[in-house]
């Protein structure tokens, strides 16, 4: 058994392969805390938990997004979710709208300011462009997953 599943009951097997990608994460009260991949952290602002449905839920409080922290560690934001399709009574799981409904906010937000950038003659950045890849490819997930 993985020594963080030993130290804390979960439901989703791939918890332990995104903690162990982390650096300095710790237990805490509701989860794990440890610094985040996506920015300069020198001290632990990345929240871990688990949902009742075994999602990995992740909240950087500098504001890092779920995709650019997936992303710095080699994990899609498919790997947050658990393997199973079907509950145990046969029925597909609901899915998240509100959750959905607030990434595609901030992914068109990241569009937007994009374009409002390229308007105005300013150059993207490599970073920018990166992001913007990122964010494609998110709609790309997102439009062949029906």
């Amino acid at each position: 058994m993985h020594p963080v599943q030993a130290a804390y009951a979960m439901t989703n097997p791939k918890l332990p392969g995104f903690l162990d990608r982390l650096e300095t994460v710790r237990k805490s009260r509701t989860g794990f805390i440890a610094r985040c991949p996506a920015h300069e952290d020198r001290s632990p602002s990345l929240s871990i938990g688990e949902g009742d449905d075994g999602k990995i839920l992740i909240h950087c409080f500098a504001g890092c997004s779920a995709p650019d922290i997936c992303a710095a560690i080699g994990f899609d934001l498919v790997d947050l979710f658990p393997d199973k399709p079907m509950q145990s009574n046969g029925h597909r799981h609901r899915i998240d709208y509100k959750a959905l409904v607030f990434h595609l906010r901030h992914e068109a937000y990241v569009l937007s300011a994009a374009a409002h950038s390229v308007q105005q003659g300013i150059p993207l950045t490599e970073d920018d462009k990166n992001t913007l890849d990122r964010v494609i490819q998110s709609f790309r997930l997102l439009s062949e997953s029906h």
